[in-house]
């Protein structure tokens, strides 16, 4: 009994392990952070993530990273990608938006003016991503100056890496004020958002997604299942679908 039911199992093993979902390593935007958390783990295998700013993420995509799934806060980075023939120009889809917010600390009673932010600073500094590389940067920098007031915070900025990390120096009190996305204060509990930025004082906020490889392009075509996009829903993020 035991031979045979060895042979029973050799025969139909195999063909089991081929219908199993292949596990993915994902690199991902940081502002991502939790809400893609929690879509891989109603994902039916195993999801490796990978958190950080997208220019940093894009950087190591191309020199080598193994990553299944690339997204980014931003179609320049993926368009750069693009460029260097990682990504097929027609494999990205725009999987998701967002929208900026300026934030104080929890505990802060300041109601700066969003026009003359300089003044509220009272010479300390406002946290943001970096200008020229991190997508919240680039897009508070628009915004900045589609209201005339980066030449005079230009000299007050505290730049980061990535978005969370100018999140971070906000909810610690390091800093009285930040530029972040709406979903960054929905996740931080030690912040509050003390202005909402119009949408049309800047570039339409678009997080790009691509498969590299065959077990990615599964995820990425999970990722736009409703259920997927329910969550990054309740996380604050406004679902993009085909």
């Amino acid at each position: 009994m035991k031979f045979r039911l060895a042979i029973i199992l050799a025969l139909f093993l195999p063909f089991g392990a081929q219908g199993q979902t292949a596990p993915v390593t994902v690199f991902a935007a940081a502002s991502l952070r939790g809400a893609l958390d929690d879509v891989a783990a109603t994902y039916g295998a195993g999801v490796a993530l990978s958190f950080g700013g997208s220019g940093t993420m894009a950087r190591q995509v191309a020199a080598g990273a193994p990553a299944d799934v690339i997204i980014l806060a931003n179609p320049v980075w993926m368009g750069w990608l693009q460029g260097k023939g990682l990504v097929d120009t027609a494999a990205a889809v725009d999987l998701l938006g967002n929208s900026l917010v300026v934030i104080a600390p929890a505990s802060s009673t300041t109601t700066p003016d969003p026009d003359h932010l300089v003044a509220a600073l009272d010479g300390t500094r406002l946290a943001m991503g970096q200008r020229d590389a991190v997508p919240a940067g680039i897009y508070a920098r628009e915004w900045l100056q589609a209201t005339d007031q980066w030449d005079a915070l230009a000299p007050h900025l505290a730049e980061t890496d990535n978005v969370r990390a100018a999140l971070a120096l906000v909810a610690r009190g390091e800093v009285p004020l930040g530029i972040v996305y709406r979903t960054d204060a929905l996740a931080e509990d030690q912040v509050r958002v003390v202005h909402a930025v119009p949408d049309g004082l800047h570039s339409p906020i678009t997080y790009p997604a691509a498969a590299l490889t065959d077990a990615g392009q599964a995820f990425l075509t999970y990722l736009q299942t409703p259920e997927a996009l329910r969550i990054f829903a309740d996380h604050g993020f406004r679902p993009i679908t085909p």
